[in-house]
């Protein structure tokens, strides 16, 4: 069945070029042209997906993308954004964002990220190009590496004591690193696993993602857990 994409963007020519061509790759479309829009077709016809540009009059992307949360919604959201610093991309990851494209865009990037947020949260058909994802998960498994505990059916994990509070993504990032503490997890390894698609080596996605996962997991007096090893990827131990 067709996925249903709600596209929220000021601009009309990117929004009427993207509904085009979200619609002629078989996706059925609501598009709007700001954030109360959006939050109101959210609330009225809950989608399967959604595609927010950040800088929008009125509410914007990031704040639809508070209030979603905060009422509880997990819909996957792909922002769109004209920001390049990472402090701009660290605050839609912080709003509870997915994944994000950087303005110009092109359009089959856009695709692709769709795709993987669709496959990671069951809500994508799979055909002869796109593989589900490997290793499926064990329903209740708990592991654990280097202080962290995961559980992996009830979506929590804890260093020590601390439970950590985590996105989706950032979640499935460090259940990666559990699993092979103490291997070097290469760029496409990582990206092929978590996002399904790897976006060659000038994406920063990763590298946000990682810096952000650091932030949460870090304590005063304790060793870090998530180690660059340069030119390679990222490993999970405790030095």
């Amino acid at each position: 069945m067709p996925q249903n994409v709600l596209l929220a963007e000021d601009d009309r020519a990117i929004r009427h070029a993207l509904e085009r061509a979200l619609t002629l790759e078989g996706y059925t479309v609501t598009a709007v042209a700001d954030g109360v829009e959006a939050l109101a077709q959210a609330h009225r016809t809950p989608p399967d997906v959604l595609v927010l540009d950040v800088m929008m009059p009125g509410i914007d992307g990031l704040q639809v993308c508070r209030v979603l949360r905060a009422e509880g919604d997990r819909t996957p959201i792909l922002m769109l954004t004209a920001l390049v610093e990472t402090a701009d991309r660290i605050a839609g990851l912080d709003a509870g964002a997915d994944d994000y494209v950087v303005k110009p865009f092109d359009v089959e990037e856009v695709f692709a990220r769709l795709r993987a947020l669709l496959r990671r949260t069951g809500n994508g058909s799979f055909d002869e190009d796109t593989p589900p994802p490997r290793e499926p998960r064990t329903s209740g498994a708990q592991i654990s590496a280097a202080g962290l505990r995961m559980d992996i059916q009830a979506r929590r994990a804890w260093r020590g004591r601390r439970e950590l509070e985590l996105t989706r993504t950032e979640f499935e990032l460090l259940e990666l690193l559990v699993r092979n503490a103490g291997i070097v997890l290469d760029h496409s390894t990582i990206y092929d696993r978590i996002w399904g698609y790897d976006f060659g080596p000038g994406s920063k996605n990763l590298a946000v993602y990682v810096g952000y996962l650091r932030r949460k997991l870090d304590e005063p007096g304790a060793p870090a857990l998530i180690h660059t090893v340069r030119g390679v990827g990222y490993v999970l131990r405790e030095d």
